[in-house]
């Protein structure tokens, strides 16, 4: 299998078993099999074995993983091995909140600036990531090789922002803005609607949801 491509939700999965495999590094924990691993992400041996089965054959049979390896290995397939240097877009209370998790949780990625249009905020700084004006957006993205934008702008802002985001030519853009956007079709955008998830997730707070 490891010359067939993966699918997206095997690629979707990777970054749980990386998260998993760092907690465990960190704890001195050197070999891991895939029911354990099974046990710490929520998905089966055979689910586990069968997504890293796509890219190589990276345990020993009977023994397990070597941690460190196949979080190397991960690092590797996702293209993890250098920081991605990243944006946000919208320094508002959620662009603030996702630029502080980024610089101090995530360290797979650099935030290189924040961008917004209200002159009270550029200048500022949110950490070491100093907001800018959104129209100096393709001057940083060339100049720091910007490959993500995280958008966190009002609906009605969303896509006004994102042509500046299209004309610095990055193609990854994740989505935290609750409107649909209007994109050519190379670049890839990840919707993530915070009230929609806590909106579905109420269901199991009600009767009917507790029984199901």
């Amino acid at each position: 299998m490891g010359d067939k491509e993966a699918p997206k939700s095997v690629i979707k999965r990777l970054p749980v078993y990386l998260r998993v495999l760092d907690n465990l590094i960190r704890n001195d924990i050197e070999i891991i099999s895939s029911r354990e691993l099974s046990d710490d992400t929520g998905f089966t041996a055979e689910q586990i074995r069968k997504d890293l089965a796509y890219f190589g054959a990276f345990g020993t049979r009977g023994t397990g993983y070597n941690t460190s390896f196949l979080r190397d290995k991960i690092i590797e397939i996702i293209g993890l091995n250098e920081q991605t240097n990243i944006i946000v877009v919208g320094t508002g209370h959620l662009g603030v909140a996702l630029t502080r998790y980024s610089v101090r949780k995530n360290p797979y990625v650099n935030v290189v600036a924040a961008f917004d249009i209200d002159p009270d905020l550029i200048g500022q700084k949110i950490l070491d990531v100093e907001i800018i004006h959104i129209s100096r957006m393709p001057e940083i993205v060339t100049r720091y090789n910007v490959k993500v934008a995280i958008l966190a702008v009002p609906a009605e802002h969303a896509q006004k922002a994102v042509e500046y985001v299209i004309k610095s030519e990055i193609k990854v853009i994740f989505n935290f803005a609750t409107t649909k956007l209007v994109v050519p079709e190379d670049v890839h955008v990840h919707n993530v609607d915070l009230s929609i998830e806590l909106q579905s997730l109420i269901y199991y707070a009600t009767e009917r949801g507790s029984k199901s």
